[in-house]
């Protein structure tokens, strides 16, 4: 597998080529970038990606929405006129305003082949059977893992309008080997199972490829899921209904993430002064897709905070020069809260939290009080568990360690917080 893949020369050639189709295209026809790039010294951008960064701005999603709403209802970064495009798509909207997103036939394509390469990544063959529990929308991730399982040759089983334990019964009686959902799916899934006496001790599911939350790059999340589906190994990856799928899973080393260099130019930038990072330093993911022309995107912001690991001298264990992204997305840059002088990502929450395996479930209350930013955690015990005292003061000490916060705790009743199919929302900000 290492043989095949691009080394960093060859990555460095695809972008060049890649960013110089694009500009080409984009710029001779898109009212969007026409307006957006006007009287900018493009030549001297594509030069080197010190001159990129320094010379072409960033697209943010604010911009999108605002040109939807000028010029509804797909907006004007359309590169070809609108009989050109055969997809439509839109953002879950939990950030803000949904997005709609057209593709053409090209481009819906090359989304597809972004999603065979996780496929690979995680092992998945022709000979699996993939079930996708989740309600097919309009959210983009859905339709390009669908399909894309359809051309490597797997038996694909939408889980579509099924409930949880329907769901189940269909991945046991079709000795589904594969499972396609979020993380806290996964997690639903078994415990409904527990609840019904469904064992999955001998469940034919080997790969559980999730996305839409951080947890499959969480070490205590990840493990959490693996015992709970005994015998299947969890894969992480993520994308963007804007940008497509992003990257793929790392074989040899679980949590992290590599950027498909081939088909994006990946920046990171300190999201306060909007500079490029420092090789190897954290900040915000930046993406320039190169191959969706028809509906492009020139360094977009995507709000995601990442730890980058660069691969100059020798690939990764995997066989990859691709960036990686060690803990995948670690939050998102208007998530993190600042309590006490200390910055604090959902995805800390989460790794402390999933450290004890009897909690099923939990929110986090964001409230402000004398102009200070304070947390308070509800946790959801298994209902078998004797002690759920010794747990709640178990957990204040584990954060009040590793934070060093005093985080409050409380034990709720069970099944009184909410269970999601799509992307959590377990944080929620005080009125």
């Amino acid at each position: 597998m290492s043989a095949a893949l691009p080394d960093r020369p060859s990555l460095t050639a695809r972008q060049a080529a890649g960013l110089r189709t694009l500009f080409d295209t984009v710029l001779a026809t898109n009212p969007f970038y026409q307006r957006k790039l006007v009287g900018l010294p493009l030549t001297e951008a594509l030069d080197s990606p010190a001159e990129f960064a320094a010379l072409i701005p960033f697209t943010t999603k604010a911009e999108l929405v605002e040109d939807q709403q000028w010029n509804p209802v797909y907006g004007s970064n359309l590169t070809f006129p609108l009989k050109s495009y055969v997809r439509c798509h839109a953002t879950s909207g939990t950030s803000g305003q949904p997005l709609r997103w057209l593709d053409t036939a090209e481009s819906w394509q090359a989304l597809l082949q972004h999603w065979v390469e996780v496929y690979r990544a995680a092992g998945v063959t022709a000979g699996d059977r993939i079930f996708f529990a989740f309600s097919f929308g309009p959210f983009l991730g859905f339709w390009t893992a669908f399909e894309a399982g359809t051309q490597i040759g797997c038996l694909c089983l939408p889980g579509g309008s099924l409930n949880t334990l329907a769901r189940l019964k269909a991945i046991l009686e079709n000795s589904c080997t594969v499972l396609c959902c979020t993380p806290t799916y996964a997690i639903h899934l078994a415990e409904t199972a527990a609840r019904e006496g469904i064992s999955l001790a001998h469940s034919p599911v080997k790969q559980i490829i999730v996305a839409g939350e951080p947890g499959g790059s969480i070490p205590a999340t990840r493990q959490r899921i693996e015992q709970l589906w005994r015998g299947a190994t969890v894969f992480d990856h993520h994308g963007m209904t804007e940008v497509g799928p992003v990257s793929v899973p790392c074989p040899a080393h679980p949590g992290r993430l590599h950027i498909l260099e081939s088909y994006y130019l990946a920046e990171i930038i300190d999201p306060a002064t909007g500079k490029l990072s420092p090789p190897n330093q954290p900040g915000e993911l930046v993406l320039t897709p190169l191959e969706r022309i028809g509906s492009p995107l020139i360094r977009y912001r995507t709000s995601d905070w990442v730890q980058p690991l660069n691969f100059v001298e020798a690939p990764c264990a995997c066989g990859r020069w691709d960036l990686a992204l060690e803990g995948g997305i670690l939050g998102r840059t208007d998530d993190m809260v600042i309590v006490r002088g200390v910055n604090v990502y959902p995805a800390a929450i989460e790794q402390l939290v999933r450290q004890e395996s009897a909690v099923v479930e939990y929110s986090v209350l964001v409230s402000q009080h004398d102009a200070m930013c304070e947390l308070e955690v509800s946790i959801e015990v298994a209902p078998d568990e004797i002690d759920s005292e010794l747990i709640r003061r178990r957990l204040e000490k584990t954060f009040e360690t590793a934070l060093v916060l005093r985080v409050p705790v409380k034990t709720v009743a069970a099944g009184s917080l909410p269970r999601f199919e799509l992307k959590a929302k377990r944080w929620v900000r005080a009125i």
